[in-house]
């Protein structure tokens, strides 16, 4: 892999439609597995609604709840839910000041309670990797937040970490990109990576594994 040709061509190319496709049963099944050994419990679910009931089933009524920008959680509603049901961290930022009130925002985003969001690509070993323009969610991921619950399409399963870090140039940015420049009429990048290859924390991470395809 060139990583190099890779960070040039970001957006110059289509998205790959090879990274679309939905991983099989057997390979939902391998690096489920694998996640486990790697201390992320893991759970398989069939579509859509049994994840949305599986994200909900993990969170205490009064959870103070991080909802990461995710085109797989507006498929489910989950942002909506979070902010009209429990305590949301997101409805909390939205009252600070950004130009007077940066820090406290910053502090309050890195390490909530639970963190819910999705990744861009799992490696049949267990390994997850997250792509990030500005890196606010990374924190929290990496070791802020006490919780943290993944909810990944089956499309996302990929073999090992250079295909991992192709799939999100090659599929993942430029639909991203496209999204940005579409909300907020600017174009992202791929600033920022983070890899989780284990977690040492007993519980603190979930992944929910769905059967469809879900988010990019």
């Amino acid at each position: 892999m060139n990583l190099n040709n890779l960070i040039n061509s970001q957006a110059q190319q289509p998205p790959s439609q090879a990274f679309a496709q939905l991983a099989s049963d057997e390979r939902l099944q391998k690096t489920a597995l694998a996640l486990q050994k790697n201390g992320m419990e893991t759970f398989i679910v069939e579509n859509g609604l049994e994840a949305k009931q599986k994200i909900l089933e993990f969170l205490p009524e009064d959870a103070d709840v991080f909802t990461s920008v995710s085109k797989t959680l507006e498929a489910l509603g989950i942002p909506e839910i979070v902010n009209e049901s429990f305590n949301s961290v997101r409805v909390k930022l939205a009252e600070l000041d950004p130009k007077t009130q940066g820090r406290e925002r910053t502090i309050l985003g890195a390490a909530p309670e639970y963190m819910v969001g999705s990744v861009h690509a799992i490696t049949e070993g267990g390994s997850v990797v997250i792509a990030s323009n500005t890196g606010s969610q990374l924190p929290g991921y990496a070791s802020g937040a006490s919780h943290v619950i993944w909810v990944v399409g089956g499309q996302k399963i990929v073999s090992d970490l250079d295909e991992a870090i192709k799939r999100i140039y090659e599929y993942t940015y430029p639909l991203e990109d496209l999204r940005a420049q579409e909300a907020y009429g600017i174009n992202s990048n791929v600033s920022k990576l983070l890899i989780v290859n284990k977690e040492v924390i007993p519980h603190r991470i979930k992944v929910i594994l769905v059967k469809e395809n879900l988010g990019y």
